[in-house]
Order: C-alpha cells, then structure tokens, then sequence
C-alpha cells in the first residue's frame, strides 16, 4: 500500500500543466498540444511514462474548457491506463479538475464498481509570484466493494511559490518558479508527504520532487516531450 500511494502522489505532481496560451499560461489549452512525463523512482531510475493528449476544446459561459486525455505506461511501454480529465480557464485562475488528483490506475482497479468522487478544483493563478500562498485542493472518493466500503481522500495544502531556479530537463532549460505543497492522503493508511515543482511560464510544470517526513526523495519526473 505505501508503495502504491506514493506512486499515487507522483502522478499527482504531474498532473500540474504544460503550455502558454491566452486564457492559461499553466495549463495547455491548445487542442492538439501533446507532451510527456517521464517519472522517476527513489534510485533515480525510470519507472513509467505519462503521455497526455489536448483535446475538444470549446467556450463555455466565458471559460475556455479542454479535455485532457493521458495514458500511462509502465518502463517496459506496457499500457497500464488511459484516462481524461477537464481544465478551464478565464484568463486570470486555471481550475483543474479535481478528478486528476486521482492516480488512473485507481480508475483501472476500480471501474467496475460503484464509487463516488468530490471535492475542489486545483487552481492556478497566471500572475504567479515569490512569496504567495495558493488555495488548497481536496478530494473524496468513496468505493463500494461489493458491499465492503473504502474511502480515499487527498488534501493539498501549504501551496506556496518560495522562489525562483533555472532547471535543465530532456526537453530544455527553463527559467522557473519554484512551488511547493503538502500531501495527506487517506486510503486505508495515511501518509503525508511533501513536494517540490519547478514552473514555468512557457512550458509549465518541467521537474518535480516528492519527499517523505524525513525529507528523503520517493520520486520525481522530468518533461521530456512537448509538441504543439
């Protein structure tokens, strides 16, 4: 279990956008953008890959609104979900759907059954800056296994811009704001991590870094592909 929940956390911190556009210069909002997350393990060793794909994007009572679709595959290329999720934008706030704080292999296990999900958007400003605070995010999903109910919630707080790096990756050097936040997660057990990502106003979210209680690394990931 712990070891799935901080592969859980992982994919959260990639889940955080890519891109510049009009309405969003954190999220890609571009229909036909493309880009990869590769992910990294503790040692520092590849251990999957998240390709996501922008598509059918439309206005909406003055938002603009995009269907995110990602599909993950493990480090041998094999297929271990493909999923969607939304974005909308109205120029100053990103709201990311908060069904993409939920790992997709928990929509593979799980798809057959009943469950529900809630909770509150992840948001990001376009006028990021050192020194602020960014609202929390929750979610809530709650599985009936065939009679045996389980509950899973993460909560997103501490979200703060702390400063400014220049970061290399396999995709370029970027010129980033460094943001961090701590994780709760609930799902049998709990666990409370902390993160680290790297911004940018170009190409988003470039590097991030997750860390147990004792400040050791459990992961990271890199964007190493991005087509628009």
């Amino acid at each position: 279990m712990k070891t799935f929940i901080n592969t859980f956390l992982l994919l959260f911190i990639t889940s955080i956008g890519i891109s510049q556009n009009n309405c969003s210069k954190y999220y890609p909002l571009n229909e036909g953008t493309k880009f990869q997350i590769t992910v990294y393990d503790k040692k520092d060793k590849p251990s999957g890959v998240i390709d996501y794909d922008v598509v059918n994007v439309r206005n909406s009572g003055g938002d603009k609104i995009g269907t995110i679709n990602s599909k993950m595959t493990d480090s041998k290329g094999k297929q271990i979900a493909d999923t969607s999720f939304e974005v909308s934008c109205n120029g100053e706030v990103v709201s990311i759907d908060f069904k993409s704080l939920i790992n997709p292999q928990i929509f593979e296990q799980f798809g057959k059954m009943d469950y529900e999900i809630s909770g509150t958007n992840m948001e990001w400003p376009n006028n990021l800056s050192v020194g602020q605070t960014l609202p929390d995010a929750i979610l809530e999903m709650k599985i009936n296994m065939g009679g045996i109910n389980m509950n899973m919630t993460v909560k997103i707080t501490d979200r703060k811009v702390i400063g400014k790096e220049t970061i290399t990756t396999p995709a370029g050097s970027f010129n980033c704001f460094i943001l961090t936040n701590t994780t709760e997660t609930k799902m049998g057990v709990s666990q409370q991590t902390t993160s680290k990502q790297w911004i940018t106003e170009k190409m988003g979210a470039v590097k991030s870094v997750s860390y147990d209680k004792n400040g050791k690394v459990t992961g990271s990931s890199l964007l190493t592909k991005f087509e628009e």
